[in-house]
């Protein structure tokens, strides 16, 4: 009998967010700063959040990858996230990276509710905006800080 000794590696998709690893100055309908960091093993993006919006601080934390549940032999597709915030609420997303395009959807993919916004060709910069079924939404900016 053998057993599988091979330590799992992430897959190359969720490998692509290293573009987001560092602290990034928020700007636009939300101000403050976001920094993203790697759970030790690199299978999970931990985003730490602290802004402003609208008038009420928001500070939380977001925990971005692949979920692979109780039992399960794989991981799922999508590239999933929860995130937590100080108020007790929680929001699950869809994270998708295509070239230099990121969309974030609220609940699900193909949701009506989303973020999209694109990276800089220097990647100093995403550039986007929010959203909202109903039309509403705003625009965003994020620059990375200096390290």
């Amino acid at each position: 009998m053998s057993q599988n000794t091979e330590t799992p590696r992430p897959d190359a998709e969720l490998r692509r967010f290293d573009r987001m690893i560092g602290s990034w100055k928020v700007s636009g309908g939300a101000e403050g700063t976001v920094t993203y960091r790697w759970q030790e093993g690199g299978f999970f993006l931990i985003q730490d959040i602290e802004l402003e919006q609208y008038g009420q601080r928001i500070t939380g934390f977001e925990v971005i990858g692949r979920e692979k549940p109780f039992g399960a032999d794989e991981p799922g597709d999508d590239i999933r996230s929860r995130f937590y915030d100080s108020q007790g609420n929680t929001f699950d997303y869809v994270y998708e990276l295509a070239g230099e395009t990121l969309t974030i959807w609220g609940g699900e993919k193909g949701s009506p509710a989303y973020y999209r916004g694109e990276f800089s060709a220097d990647g100093s910069t995403v550039t986007g905006a929010w959203v909202y079924p109903g039309g509403g939404g705003y625009e965003s900016v994020m620059t990375r800080l200096p390290r």
